[in-house]
């Protein structure tokens, strides 16, 4: 333990500058830290003092050092000093996943939020069999956007990925001309290997539908491939949603992110 002391002392090591916190606008060299459970984590489970360093981010993806110069209950102030900004992943990739059962969207969000996706849509299909009230819609979506929030800071993304509410996929569909990419899985009929798809593809900005456990409906599909989707397949194997999800983003930053 002493050598690690003297480890931090020569070095400037500073273990809380491990610890990443979200911040959604930050203006200046200075920000405060207002969010209950990240103020409780700072002072109660971290018990960071005045001139202890951690690193902030905003919605921007912009990074910072930040020395604490005050803790309370309800605050901590900080001043920072920007970081070297990341490379900027190559490719825009959005997600709309049909909500599946048994809260399973909450470690949906939380694994595409560490595969680096921009955007998450939670999405109602005729064969979703979850029904939510605008209350229970409204409650979801502000949990699943703390779950981005904790993931980012936890994988030491540089920005969190947008969560929109709860949308229709025929609204999806038919509002999707901005993408350059635009695909379907599902498991009927004439379809193309993702990996074929892929194979030389310059897209940089790609939405992909991932459908509910019942897959999507033939009207559904038809009216995707109507709108310039293309109906790709997974494999051989029948995946559960979430496995659907984490498999497709995953190849695909894997096929194109260079």
């Amino acid at each position: 333990m002493a050598i690690f002391y003297q480890f931090c002392y020569k070095t400037g090591y500073n273990k809380f500058a491990m610890h990443r916190f979200y911040i959604e606008k930050i203006s200046g060299d200075t920000a405060m830290l207002t969010d209950a459970d990240q103020v409780h984590h700072i002072r109660d489970v971290l018990r960071l003092k005045t001139g202890n360093t951690i690193v902030v981010f905003d919605s921007a993806g912009r990074e910072y050092k930040a020395t604490v110069t005050a803790v309370n209950k309800k605050r901590v102030a900080l001043n920072l000093v920007p970081l070297k900004a990341r490379r900027s992943s190559a490719v825009r990739l959005t997600i709309a996943c049909a909500i599946p059962k048994a809260g399973r969207m909450d470690d949906i969000i939380d694994h595409l939020t560490q595969l680096g996706v921009e955007r998450i849509i939670p999405m109602f299909t005729d064969r979703v069999v979850v029904k939510l009230d605008t209350a229970a819609l409204e409650s979801r979506l502000s949990r699943w956007k703390k779950i981005t929030q904790s993931a980012a800071q936890q994988c030491r993304r540089s920005s969190v990925p947008a969560i929109s509410p709860v949308t229709d996929v025929i609204e999806i569909i038919k509002s999707a001309r901005d993408f350059d990419l635009k695909l379907i899985p599902h498991l009927s009929d004439e379809r193309t290997l993702i990996k074929d798809i892929l194979a030389g593809s310059r897209s940089k900005n790609i939405l992909v539908l991932i459908g509910p456990e019942g897959d999507f409906t033939p009207e559904e599909v038809s009216l995707a491939m109507q709108n310039d989707f293309i109906p790709v397949s997974l494999g051989d194997t029948v995946l559960r949603v979430a496995t659907a999800a984490i498999a497709v983003t995953a190849y695909i930053r894997f096929a194109l992110d260079k």
